[in-house]
């Protein structure tokens, strides 16, 4: 399956971006339309829409009569959790240099002892339909960071697959081998202490504090395709987010 190209807006929007980060605009203040526009050889109305999502996601700030400018503490978070990343990613935008470990994938069974019944419910399994579960390890040179367990029913990646592409983002893996698109997360973000099962996969002591992501994967219909549960190091890994007034 083919993966969908970003739209040209988006491309403008992550082209003025990466010139926000290269230190293109010194003196904080964007250039303005007209001038990005042909700057960059699209339409107006393109850059306007690309400044729109900027804004948006709090990257830059308008002001009447004065123009568009950079929110500089903004630029200081390196992942948002209002998007769907890959844990490399993560890990290459706080300066650490990632790897992936597949440690675990297998097929589970609705019904099984193993498999727990909200997970089935999630997913709106049948009895007896099948499961793949894959455990992945994310390091920083051989350190464990991220432990994330994902569970996709296999009706969702109906494609043929080498076992070395289970080491491929959850996303990528979706939209390569399966006939949707994993659209968008719905996510509880939790504080656990480590079991020991935990604590022996990311090489800390049983009972430490980590941040928990739990979380539900829809496709374009809206419809649970994925149940992912990851475990990130806390003394490694911090997330940052940007809160606003509404």
């Amino acid at each position: 399956m083919l993966k969908r190209a970003p739209s040209l807006t988006d491309q403008v929007k992550s082209h003025i971006k990466d010139l926000i980060i290269q230190g293109q605009f010194p003196d904080g203040r964007i250039p303005a339309e007209m001038e990005l526009a042909e700057l960059l050889g699209v339409s107006r109305t393109t850059v306007r829409d690309a400044l729109s999502r900027l804004e948006m996601e709090g990257t830059v700030s308008r002001r009447q009569g004065a123009g568009t400018f950079v929110n500089g503490p903004v630029l200081q978070i390196h992942s948002r959790l209002e998007e769907i990343w890959s844990y490399e990613a993560v890990l290459r935008a706080h300066g650490l240099t990632p790897s992936t470990r597949v440690l675990e994938a297998r097929i589970l069974t609705a019904g099984d002892a193993e498999l727990a019944d909200t997970i089935v419910a999630d997913l709106g399994l049948e009895p007896g339909e099948q499961i793949l579960f894959t455990s992945k390890l994310f390091l920083e040179n051989d350190l464990p960071v991220i432990l994330a367990h994902n569970y996709l029913p296999m009706r969702v990646i109906p494609e043929p697959y080498q076992p070395e592409d289970q080491a491929l983002p959850i996303y990528d893996f979706i939209e390569t081998f399966g006939r949707q698109r994993l659209a968008y997360y719905l996510s509880d973000f939790i504080p656990v202490s480590a079991d020991a099962a935990v604590a022996e996969t990311l090489q800390i002591p049983i009972g430490t504090a980590l941040l928990a992501f739990d979380e539900t994967g829809h496709n374009d219909d809206n419809e649970p395709i994925l149940r992912a549960f990851s475990f990130f190091r806390d003394d490694l890994l911090r997330f940052r987010i940007l809160r606003r007034r509404a």
